[in-house]
């Protein structure tokens, strides 16, 4: 396979090997569902191109026991994920390694894919102790608070900031059992050095049917990855109810909306063809139809069981983004006095919290701004 450099202003980490300088190592952090569909793709691309990168990729897992069995063992061994990714092989290349800070010890890229709610604990663990030259790529579809609790944090930033390390975004409509399943789909990576860094975040990921484009608009390709999950939760609730497509085009509809306008105010300078992107739109269509919060919310509605039992229930150990998001999302709002901008942002999160009824969300569709022009 020939393989094309670009960038002559790119750091050591981004030029092609030579006799001074080895491969580049790559570790997934995270093991979950998507740690483990991804993991299949960058053991491919690792294999492809191991003149530029160290095939053999490390996968931190957060130990478990399965029917008797060390979760990270079976890994190893049988090159399965049986408890996230069953029935889908790893290529024999990816290592599961327990102890975060040994999987990350002397990688240059850090592929993160954990729920967001955990990232905090893991940078206070990783920092100070990763390559001076590491680079984090973040998959993660979510938001944090400041700690003052006045506004959102992107989950890039606080990396970035625990890490003290460049940290890029992708994001895009990627349902990981399809993604596992080798089924064509797309994917956004937002890189704020795309001309120096872009080309081989490309190659790391870039697969037949895992076709990736690369924008400089990074916090608007990270907000469209945490924002659908909220509306996602909306698009549940009305299938719950038993209402159709129509309504769910509505949500859609009225949730790019918020989306966009919610991107704009707080982070300006956004690009609009951004929201076209398979971060955008794409990933939207996706998760109202097929992701883990639309069901979740979906049961919620029908089983009139509290959202946290119902997670524990569908999702096997995983969990929905979308109403702690939802949450997050609210008390910035609430705090820039902007909860009647964006009704259904808000009613997501009032109906996750029980304070409002899950049928008060078509009263959201049906009086919302967007309709009183």
């Amino acid at each position: 396979m020939t393989v094309r450099f670009f960038g002559s202003a790119a750091s050591a980490l981004f030029r092609p090997n030579s006799t001074t300088m080895s491969p580049t190592k790559v570790t997934i952090v995270g093991s979950g569902n998507w740690g483990s569909a991804i993991a299949r793709i960058v053991g491919q691309t690792t294999k492809a191109y191991s003149n530029e990168f160290d095939p053999t990729v490390r996968m931190w897992v957060f130990e478990e026991m399965v029917n008797g069995e060390k979760l990270s063992e079976i890994i190893n061994t049988r090159h399965e994920n049986v408890k996230y990714l069953p029935g889908k092989i790893l290529p024999e290349n990816i290592v599961a390694v327990p102890d975060l800070v040994q999987s990350c010890d002397g990688s240059e890229i850090l592929i993160f894919v954990v729920p967001h709610q955990f990232v905090k604990g893991i940078c206070k663990q990783l920092e100070g102790k990763i390559s001076p030259n590491a680079h984090v790529v973040s998959l993660i579809k979510g938001v944090s608070v400041q700690e003052n609790g006045t506004g959102l944090k992107l989950i890039s930033d606080e990396i970035r900031e625990y890490l003290k390390c460049p940290v890029d975004v992708l994001m895009g409509a990627n349902l990981a059992p399809e993604v596992a399943n080798d089924m064509f789909c797309e994917a956004t990576i937002g890189c704020q050095t795309r001309s120096v860094h872009g080309p081989m975040l490309k190659r790391l990921f870039h697969t037949d049917n895992f076709r990736i484009s690369v924008v400089e608009d990074a916090h608007t390709v990270e907000l469209c990855g945490a924002l659908k999950n909220v509306v996602a939760c909306a698009a549940g609730f009305t299938d719950g109810l038993g209402y159709g497509d129509n309504t769910k085009a509505a949500v859609i509809r009225l949730g790019l909306m918020e989306i966009t306008k919610f991107v704009e105010h707080y982070y300006p300078g956004s690009n609009l063809s951004t929201f076209f992107e398979s971060c955008g739109i794409a990933d939207l269509i996706t998760t109202c139809y097929g992701g883990r919060n639309r069901k979740v919310c979906e049961a919620f509605v029908k089983a009139g069981k509290p959202m946290a039992e119902v997670e524990k229930e569908l999702l096997n150990g995983q969990s929905a983004q979308g109403p702690p998001t939802a949450a997050e999302v609210f008390h910035m709002l609430e705090a820039t006095n902007l909860i009647s901008s964006f009704p259904l942002f808000v009613a997501v999160h009032r109906i996750c919290q029980g304070e409002m009824p899950p049928s008060g969300m078509i009263d959201c569709l049906r009086d919302h701004p967007e309709h009183q022009a």
